[in-house]
């Protein structure tokens, strides 16, 4: 075998992925329709996100998705406008610390991956102005606690995992306003009662224990919707038609003819 020359190995090896360079990457620069610039290095087959690309740190999206990726760089954390990160439908099993830095970040997609709940660093809980999170698909049996900490939070994507319960990190979330946990293996039946008092998920529905757990303006709804069933349902009084008998009457007639 001559010098420098790898053997090359057999079945199961790692594919080692396109080489993207800073000159292609700026070729992948669009312009958005609200005028931000939108690096699009999607489906590029690439196995890992060269460094070279810190020449483009100033983008405010950034789309990695249908890749080859195993990992997010730690210097991620460099794209300080971010605003939009794709990575789904990649090979990820690590996200760094560093992610918790993009303090502009809005929208964080990583569906379709390999992400256990290990590999969820608890530094995701300091993306104070994030709107969106994508975590479905993927193989999570719990998410950090320190999602807890989103306050801006809208929809999160946590369908097709391996979650059992609720996560009662989203609990405190005001403005959280979709869950999305379709596919996750929950019991077949509900607990009678939920230690938290808060909101329980079973067969796709949202039930809560209690008038104590709605607000002002859902329990006013609740009762009146309570109150237009009961008046359908309330039995009416029976309305007298002229010139028909009723059975009884015509055997008092009978009976005081016979006597």
């Amino acid at each position: 075998m001559a010098k420098g020359k790898k053997k090359k190995s057999g079945g199961g090896s790692e594919p080692k992925g396109k080489k993207v360079t800073l000159a292609m990457a700026r070729n992948c620069v669009k312009l958005t329709v609200d005028g931000k610039r939108r690096l699009d290095l999607s489906n590029q087959g690439m196995a890992s996100v060269p460094k070279s690309l810190l020449g483009l740190c100033d983008v405010e999206e950034l789309d990695l998705s249908r890749n080859l990726l195993k990992k997010l760089p730690d210097f991620i954390d460099k794209f300080v406008n971010l605003r939009f990160l794709d990575v789904h439908s990649n090979y990820l099993e690590y996200i760094p610390q560093s992610i918790g830095r993009l303090q502009n970040l809005l929208t964080l997609n990583l569906c379709n991956n390999r992400l256990t709940s290990g590999a969820l660093p608890s530094e995701l809980g300091l993306l104070a102005k994030l709107h969106k999170l994508n975590l479905g698909l993927n193989r999570l049996d719990s998410v950090p606690r320190s999602l807890a900490g989103l306050k801006e939070l809208r929809v999160v994507g946590l369908f097709d995992n391996r979650l059992t319960a609720y996560p009662d990190c989203l609990r405190p979330l005001k403005k959280l306003e979709k869950v999305n946990l379709e596919s996750n293996p929950f019991p077949p039946e509900v607990p009678a009662g939920d230690p938290e008092g808060g909101v329980r998920r079973a067969e796709g529905l949202y039930l809560v224990d209690g008038e104590a757990c709605l607000c002002g303006g859902c329990l006013d709804k609740c009762r009146s919707r309570r109150r237009k069933v009961e008046q359908r349902v309330e039995v009416k009084p029976r309305r007298n038609i002229a010139g028909l008998l009723t059975p009884n009457s015509v055997a008092q007639v009978d009976q005081q003819t016979w006597r």
